[in-house]
């Protein structure tokens, strides 16, 4: 495997000026769907690049994607990236080193054409989308720490991690209609929640609001249905990756979730940020993940690393706290997720089941080994028994409201180019 292609070389530089340590530099062209100004109001396709966007209709309407892909304007000229995910692989690469060409140093050819002006835009102008029309939701259950974790504090006087753990990429389906974009306010969900020494239930706001730190992986169109995708496949139908915040109320959660999983607790509201960071992207980050034992099953095996170096940080800020002073709560890798994302969508389609373009396929919450490495609430303050105490004084069991939560992940490694993902956030707002 080669750590670096011509989009990737950290050597490669852009004639737009591009900060140093930007999330966005030439080697990273994450997708994203944007309107840019108070009075545009037409979505557009634009890739990011340092501090600028680039419009990718505006691009293609000249003509200078045709030779990557045909009829390359009606797809960027599509209110979301679903047409793009729908051309598959080689096509994505393809419109991939045509863009990083384009924005290399030396080249000419957007000056030349006369589109510089109109096809780069500021991103601080911009207001931002759904990357893509979500096809179906699925969200696994990927880290053995924070599957341990929870089986501790659910299940005390039991084996933390059930019998299947190890052998299945556990997972269940969400709601493709509540996954939202960075920055929408969070509405305190209703639900029916039982106290443990009560005799019924009650219905009324979650008193156990959490959040959930997970990386999710935006597909393409996968086989017919019927045909299974192995592990090594599953790589080429997997298009790139965004942060996901899938909020969680634990007490609903509690409640509802024996016999068949977690229902109205989990579906109010996913959270992703706006930039899908491409496969190709993240190569250079790719790395072995933790060993499995006992072995996985034979269409479950993968020949080649199969996770990434990715780190993730969340951060809290209260409605009595200056929006700068907002606190680091946990810092935690994806490089140790027992399952890997291909691993994933291999299960997923081992029935037959069809994958398809737009499908967002989130890895469960994040978390390692140590306190302060933990992906949610309900670990870093154990269900509410060690609370969190921020810098200003205030104490959290779970979120309240007023809390805002952003979640950030990047990729370094020496001799690479910092690659971000930027971020996504949202504000709790009470229930109605």
């Amino acid at each position: 495997m080669r750590a670096f292609d011509s989009t990737t070389d950290p050597a490669l530089r852009s004639w737009l000026d591009v900060a140093p340590g930007s999330d966005f530099p030439i080697q990273n062209l994450p997708f994203g769907v944007f309107v840019h100004g108070a009075r545009d109001v037409a979505p557009r396709l634009g890739v990011a690049i340092g501090d600028k966007i680039l419009d990718l209709s505006a691009v293609a309407h000249a003509g200078l994607l045709d030779d990557a892909m045909p009829e390359a304007f009606a797809v960027f000229a599509a209110p979301s990236l679903n047409r793009l995910l729908a051309r598959g692989r080689a096509p994505w690469r393809a419109v991939r080193e045509r863009l990083s060409a384009l924005l290399s140093a030396g080249n000419r050819e957007l000056h030349d054409a006369g589109v510089s002006e109109r096809a780069i835009v500021e991103r601080a102008g911009a207001r931002y989308l759904l990357p893509f029309e979500v096809a179906d939701y699925v969200d696994f259950y990927s880290s053995r720490e924070h599957a341990t974790n929870l089986g501790k504090i659910l299940r005390p006087d039991t084996e933390p991690l059930l019998p299947n753990w190890k052998w299945i990429p556990i997972g269940y389906h969400g709601r493709a209609g509540t996954v939202v974009i960075s920055d929408t306010p969070i509405v305190r969900p209703n639900g029916q929640r039982k106290a443990p020494d009560a005799t019924e239930p009650a219905f009324g706001p979650t008193r156990m609001l959490d959040f959930e730190l997970e990386l999710g992986f935006v597909t393409g169109n996968g086989p017919a249905l019927g045909s299974p995708l192995g592990v090594a496949a599953s790589r080429d139908v997997i298009f790139g990756a965004v942060i996901v915040n899938d909020w969680s109320a634990r007490d609903i959660q509690g409640w509802e979730y024996v016999p068949l999983g977690p229902f109205l607790g989990k579906s109010f509201a996913t959270s992703v940020s706006p930039w899908v960071v491409t496969l190709d992207a993240l190569a250079p980050f790719r790395v072995e993940g933790p060993a499995q034992s006992p072995p996985a099953l034979e269409y479950l095996r993968a020949a080649e690393p199969r996770n990434y170096d990715i780190a993730l940080a969340v951060e809290l800020v209260s409605a009595k706290m200056d929006a700068k002073s907002a606190q680091t709560i946990s810092r935690t890798n994806a490089r140790g997720l027992y399952w890997s994302v291909a691993q994933q969508l291999a299960h997923l389609a081992s029935n037959g089941a069809t994958v398809r373009a737009g499908d967002l396929c989130a890895t469960g919450t994040i978390s390692g080994s140590e306190p302060g490495t933990y992906g949610s609430m309900i670990e870093l303050t154990w269900r509410g028994a060690r609370p969190l105490q921020l810098a200003n004084g205030e104490m959290r069991a779970f979120l309240e409201d007023g809390d805002a939560v952003t979640m950030r992940a990047s990729c370094d490694r020496a001799g690479a180019a910092h690659i971000g993902f930027g971020s996504v956030s949202g504000r709790i707002l009470p229930a109605p």
